[in-house]
């Protein structure tokens, strides 16, 4: 088959083949290296680390790679007004049984890390690729990437984010479906409009932009990435597909939730663990915050950071925020660079199907 080229050349990989950034600590230097060592795109997940820890993460990549590998962070929100005394207490109150159940007390939230200087890291350490979601990153930061060598993606889940984006300069866009685990894109209008499956969205990001288009969410093996690349997307980004790889930092209990689900109403949308929309595997703490009180992102995210922590030590999968897209039943325990070439031998198999060879 003819593999589309136009971003993969652009980066210098052999195949447009990409690991989704997963924050929160799936993506090792380990895992994105392997991506990368195997002719895909390796990405970190980088949005809760402290600029130091960007850095760390930057140079292991690079220590255990030379090849070409990206780096992800989230853009921040506008401010909104901050929630009440009350909004607090509640939202406290809800989490308090389960914070007890791990045997640990009420939280002291941490301020996010300053995005600022995480990019100041970003640039200072010249990654060959750079993307971001939560927003829409502003121009001159995108043309000072540009000018330090990077290749600048930004994530998009409506063609109304897609144009603004490609407005702000970006040299690709990720057209995330509402398949995708984790954390939706979602920074113009609310967050149910952000909701299109990635088979309707990337042909109309491709038909609205100039810049390449890459495939997000429910993509796990060679059949999805033949679909995305006949849609019209230059590259396809999978991150569920990798959680259980064993250079997935992943939590143990995590990867055994990922492996078990075998059904196809794995997952769900909610705000109860970070204050955000995002995609993952229903659990006994989804189920509990169902319309119980959450603060807004980051808000609830720092209060719930301890509790997951414990919670994954304790091996308690129904406490942890096990985020996974929608074709999470075709997940497999496969060392990564092992599977993307997996992938790619079923990329080429499909695509041959298709032209009847």
């Amino acid at each position: 088959m003819r593999w589309p080229r136009i971003l993969a050349d652009r980066i210098g990989v052999e195949y447009p083949v990409f690991l989704a950034p997963m924050a929160g600590g799936a993506s090792t230097p380990e895992l994105v290296a392997a991506v990368s060592e195997a002719g895909g795109l390796g990405a970190f997940g980088l949005g809760y680390l402290a600029p130091a820890g960007v850095r760390d993460a930057i140079r292991a990549a690079r220590a255990l790679t030379s090849r070409p590998f990206c780096a992800n962070l989230f853009v921040p929100e506008p401010p909104a007004p901050p929630p009440s005394a009350d909004e607090v207490a509640r939202a406290r109150a809800a989490l308090a049984p389960f914070r007890a159940e791990v045997g640990i007390g009420e939280a002291a939230p941490a301020p996010a890390p300053p995005f600022a200087e995480q990019l100041r890291v970003v640039l200072e350490e010249r990654v060959p690729v750079f993307s971001f979601t939560f927003g829409a990153l502003p121009a001159e930061d995108v043309g000072a990437l540009a000018r330090r060598g990077a290749v600048v993606m930004g994530t998009a889940t409506t063609v109304r984010e897609a144009r603004a984006l490609a407005a702000a300069g970006v040299h690709a866009i990720v057209a995330q479906g509402g398949e995708a685990g984790g954390h939706r894109g979602t920074f113009l209008g609310p967050p149910e409009r952000g909701v299109a499956g990635t088979l309707a969205l990337v042909p109309q990001v491709v038909d609205a932009v100039s810049v390449p288009v890459v495939a997000a969410g429910g993509i796990m093996d060679g059949r999805g990435i033949a679909a995305a690349f006949a849609l019209g997307a230059q590259a396809a980004a999978l991150g569920t597909a990798f959680l259980a790889c064993p250079e997935s930092g992943a939590s143990r209990p995590y990867k055994e939730a990922i492996l078990r689900r075998r059904d196809d109403d794995a997952t769900t949308l909610t705000r109860a663990f970070s204050g955000r929309w995002a995609r993952g595997l229903a659990n006994r703490f989804t189920e509990a915050l169902e319309g119980a009180p959450v603060l807004p992102y980051p808000l609830q995210n720092a209060l719930t950071a301890d509790l997951r922590r414990e919670a994954a030590k304790a091996g308690k999968a129904d406490l942890l925020s096990l985020w996974a897209g929608q074709g999470v039943p075709l997940a497999r325990a496969r060392p990564a660079g092992e599977l993307l070439r997996d992938l790619v031998r079923e990329t080429e198999a499909a695509a041959a199907r298709l032209s009847g060879a």
